[in-house]
């Protein structure tokens, strides 16, 4: 019976691995950087497409869910539309949010993987994890899993250079 628990224990663990590997791919796309047609070659089509102006601008949202999300995630959403120095780029990342099933992006997970965060605090009874590097996460009101990765373009550093750490 103890052979049974210790293979089933395994045999999680290693589901675990796989699913937060697979959704560690989607770690290519860049806000920022990567591009509509750099997504598609990596990802394929998308489930959804809708289009919206916002501030002005004409934006679209890729949404992908289902049997085309990534294992370990209920679904991703990527929107393209980003304002910069050098003007409009309608076809560039603007952000990206990966919602990850219960058990891949854990609290330790993530300090894990991005470290100590610049800004935690609580919104909505939720804890939250902000990083320069630009990314924001939710957890769930435990606040053991991740519910939330927004992924956005790296943050400038707080006035003054100090980093605003809780």
């Amino acid at each position: 019976m103890r052979r049974l628990v210790v293979a089933g224990a395994l045999l999680a663990a290693t589901l675990a691995l796989a699913a937060a590997v697979d959704s560690a791919e989607w770690s290519t796309v860049r806000p920022g950087e990567t591009t509509q047609a750099a997504v598609r070659a990596r990802f394929g089509a998308p489930s959804t497409v809708t289009s919206e102006k916002l501030e002005g601008y004409d934006t679209t949202r890729w949404l992908y869910e289902g049997a085309q999300a990534p294992t370990g995630a209920k679904k991703v959403t990527i929107d393209f539309g980003l304002l910069t120095p050098q003007g409009y780029k309608p076809d560039v990342v603007r952000q990206m949010l990966l919602e990850p099933k219960p058990g891949i992006f854990t609290r330790k997970t993530v300090l894990d993987g991005w470290g100590e965060p610049d800004i935690a605090s609580v919104e909505r009874g939720r804890k939250f994890a902000a990083y320069r590097s630009g990314l924001v996460v939710y957890f769930d009101k435990e606040g053991v899993n991740a519910e939330q990765m927004y992924f956005t373009p790296p943050q400038p550093p707080a006035p003054g250079g100090a980093p605003s750490r809780r």
